[in-house]
């Protein structure tokens, strides 16, 4: 009888051999590998005599406890039978006992549950660290011509390993998940479980990243990108070695990528959950098969930063000669991201989506890795080069327009990225802002806020010079007037919605520095973070319209319009000035309402621009009053005289009992010249000042002239004869006359000359009759004021004014 025939080895075992002894000079190697499975096997059984003396001894005291709480409870329920005499105490009080005893059982109940959830977690690391162990365990080396003949066996073991440990850390979060939130207090349990579960990644992820490094350099990455027209900035297409894979190389580099993505799928879930932990009320991503790419986008994702960062070496060769035209390194970034666009799009994001990697673009993450790339040149080799000049140089001329060249070749070049990455892409929601920071090459501004202060400081010192030499030609201060506006009559009909600079009648310095600021606003939506913007904002855009508007202020102010004596070019420089801050305001008030304004806005919970537009309002608002002040002033001056003579007899030519024929009687003639006077200030301030601000201040200046002239005649004092009581009505219809060009009814604007007009002008039975019910002070009169049409005088202005009439009593 033939002896039974020896069973080959397994399948397992058969690999391991492979892989330790694939050639013969592997056997030499033999006893170091046994004394190395002897030590493993030691310690595994070690730890495993260690577990079991654990389990045991919680086990035994578990027991323990238990069996006392049921003798506890067997003697709470045996009410009325025989009671040790040790526990006469115990069971007078039952009441008592009992809360102690279900506080006692919950606590024995809580030690098993963390004891179960101690054992589960320590087999699952277990299983992790085993799997880590068998990945990175010493190997033959690996050389690249052999990478592609071995991938059958060895690569093959280490992914599956891979996929392994990626299970085991995925089970290991969803139980940390489930205490998380059932048991938040057991704190330092899941910190235990954490620290050994980083430890294992921290080697896992290195040799993950290796094995697929060495992948790719056997399939040729990264491509060659020399060319014969590369000193020439001409560029021949970049063969790509994703596309000329063949079918086998494909699967081994398919099956390498999906281990490396879930491999990050569950350490960017564990980022989250410790994120979350805190909270402990928002449900975890990690025991989701899924995974948003706003998790670890910031990163980028690791199997496409492994396909860039070969190409760094290769591309710096080229960067290092182009130090003073940073145009061609942008140009060349983009040239090659454009090249490999295709492959990575057709043969990436087929795997992304079969990762479960949701929401995630190949195009974005490769574009991604070429801008991380790049911002990596920038940040050790161009930047320091430009700050170290901006310092230590005295031509700073040169070295601002350094600064401002790379930051326009920036803008661009983001913007050719962004529309890159965004190709056959439908944009479903608004781009985060942890995108936005990882495709934006402007990122570089965000760790680095001493050189975002430089490109300010050269931003604002060119707008400044600009304007400088903007402001040397005094034309810039004047604006062409509208022939309309020189008809001076009301059927111009004037514009009251504003828009333009010349429906605001402003200077063309407004609409320099208006673009100015604009241009340099739309160079902060460039970058990535609302920090970043406002800090930008802040020290370009609004200093520089904050030094125009104290230059707008400092001209006002110059014309010391309420001491000295008012004239054309005062009012035309003042109305500029004026009709300049308005037309700041009306645009800053546009961007203000801007969407993107709104949220930087809200970082200081108010409107960006309150400041600046709180400024314009009151410089407006103050000169304004000012020429309004001057005009009543110098009016006041030229007609003081007469109206301190209304009413007098001087002023009364002809007898009591003549009445002058109205339709011929002249202007009183020391009220003709004041009259002149204010006419041609209308008339200019009319031409110079845009519409709104000149509507406000004629109805001021009627208002004010209405008050003077009322205020000025001594009512009760003179006695106006009906010959002087014509000669007002002619002066009023004069002065109303100046403003009728700007309203129908102008007497509506001058109530009191009105009014008193008309009680000088009431019917002698009605007069007395009103004098008779105000002396009476019912209800002050305001019901008899009232039926004459009287609205604003109050009941003893009104008898002042009866009062003064010849025949009143």
């Amino acid at each position: 009888m033939s002896p039974p025939r020896p069973q080959p080895p397994a399948a397992t075992l058969r690999g391991f051999l492979d892989a330790h002894f694939a050639s013969a000079e592997d056997l030499a190697a033999a006893p170091a590998l046994a004394e190395l499975l002897r030590r493993e096997c030691a310690g595994l059984e070690a730890s495993l005599r260690r577990l079991e003396a654990q389990l045991a001894s919680g086990s035994a005291s578990w027991l323990a406890r238990s069996a006392e709480a049921r003798s506890g409870l067997h003697r709470i329920r045996s009410q009325g039978g025989d009671i040790p005499a040790g526990d006469q105490g115990e069971a007078s009080a039952p009441g008592v006992e009992l809360p102690a005893i279900v506080r006692e059982i919950q606590r024995i109940d809580t030690i098993r549950l963390y004891a179960e959830a101690t054992l589960q977690l320590e087999a699952l690391v277990g299983n992790l660290e085993d799997a880590a162990y068998s990945i990175v365990r010493p190997a033959s080396k690996l050389n690249l011509s052999s990478v592609l003949r071995r991938a059958s066996n060895g690569v093959e073991q280490k992914q599956e390993k891979l996929l392994q440990a990626v299970d085991a850390v995925r089970d290991i979060e969803q139980e940390l998940v489930r205490i998380s939130t059932s048991r938040p207090q057991w704190t330092n349990l899941i910190v235990a479980v954490d620290s050994r579960v980083d430890k294992t990644l921290a080697i896992l992820r290195p040799q993950a990243l290796t094995d697929y490094r060495a992948l790719l350099a056997a399939l040729g990455w990264p491509p060659s990108l020399s060319s014969p027209d590369m000193e020439k900035d001409k560029y021949s297409q970049v063969p790509n070695p994703l596309i000329l894979m063949n079918e086998a190389n494909k699967e081994k580099y398919s099956e390498s990528f999906l281990a490396l993505c879930a491999l990050q799928h569950v350490q960017a879930n564990r980022e989250v959950r410790q994120c979350q932990m805190p909270a402990a009320t928002t449900p975890s991503l990690s025991d989701s098969k899924y995974f948003d790419k706003t998790a670890c986008l910031d990163n980028g994702l690791w199997a496409i930063d492994e396909l860039v960062h070969p190409i760094v070496s290769r591309m710096e060769y080229h960067f290092s000669k182009w130090s003073e035209q940073p145009e061609f390194i942008f140009a060349l970034v983009y040239k090659i991201t454009k090249d490999f666009m295709d492959g990575v799009d057709d043969i990436l994001q087929p795997l992304i989506d079969k990762a479960r990697l949701v929401g995630l673009s190949a195009k974005e993450s490769w574009v991604t890795g070429m801008v991380k790339m790049l911002l990596g040149y920038l940040e050790t080799q161009i930047f320091p080069a430009l700050v170290t000049s901006y310092h230590h140089t005295d031509d700073k001329l040169e070295v601002h327009s350094s600064w401002m060249h790379l930051n326009d070749q920036m803008i661009t070049f983001d913007k050719r990225m962004q529309l890159l990455a965004d190709s056959g892409i439908q944009k479903v929601a608004l781009v985060s802002e942890g995108l936005s920071r990882s495709l934006s090459v402007f990122s570089i501004y965000i760790g680095h806020s001493d050189w975002l202060r430089i490109w300010a400081d050269v931003e604002l010192n060119s707008a400044q010079n600009k304007l400088k030499s903007e402001l040397e030609d005094e034309a810039s201060w004047l604006c062409s007037i509208d022939p309309q506006d020189e008809l001076g009559h009301q059927e111009s009909t004037a514009k009251f919605l504003l828009s333009t600079r010349e429906d605001y009648k402003a200077p063309p310095v407004s609409e320099f520095v208006v673009k100015t600021a604009s241009a340099m606003i739309e160079r902060s939506h460039a970058l990535p973070t609302k920090g970043t913007k406002i800090q930008y904002c802040r020290s370009t855009s609004v200093q520089f319209l904050n030094d125009f508007f104290v230059l707008l202020h400092e001209r006002c102010e110059a014309l010391q319009l309420p001491n000295t004596a008012l004239q054309e070019e005062s009012l035309l420089k003042a109305s500029y000035a004026i009709n300049a801050a308005r037309y700041c305001e009306y645009v800053v008030r546009e961007w203000d309402e801007d969407t993107a304004f709104m949220e930087l806005g809200a970082q200081r919970q108010c409107s960006f621009f309150a400041d600046e537009i709180a400024f314009l309002v009151k410089l407006g608002t103050d000169f304004l009053e000012q020429i309004m002040s001057s005009i009543l002033i110098e009016f006041e001056d030229l007609s003081w005289d007469y109206v301190q003579s209304i009413g007098s007899s001087n002023e009364q030519s002809l007898p009591d009992d003549q009445v002058p024929d109205e339709e011929n009687l002249e202007v009183s003639p020391g009220f003709v010249a004041s009259l002149e006077v204010l006419r041609e200030r209308t008339t200019k301030l009319k031409l110079y000042l845009n519409s709104k601000d000149f509507l406000d201040l004629w109805r001021s200046i009627a208002e004010g002239l209405d008050y003077f002239v009322y205020s000025s005649i001594r009512w009760g004092q003179v006695k106006f004869s009906d010959p002087a009581v014509v000669q007002l009505r002619v002066d009023s219809k004069a002065l109303l006359r100046i403003f009728r060009p700007y309203c129908s009814r102008p007497e509506a604007f001058f109530p009191f000359v009105t009014d008193s007009l008309k009680l000088l002008t009431m019917g002698e039975t009605d007069a007395q009759y009103l004098l008779e019910a105000l002396k009476n002070g019912k209800d002050d009169g305001k019901s008899g004021l009232r039926q004459h049409g009287l609205h604003h005088v109050d009941g003893s202005q009104a008898v002042n004014v009866l009062r003064s009439r010849k025949s009143g009593g």
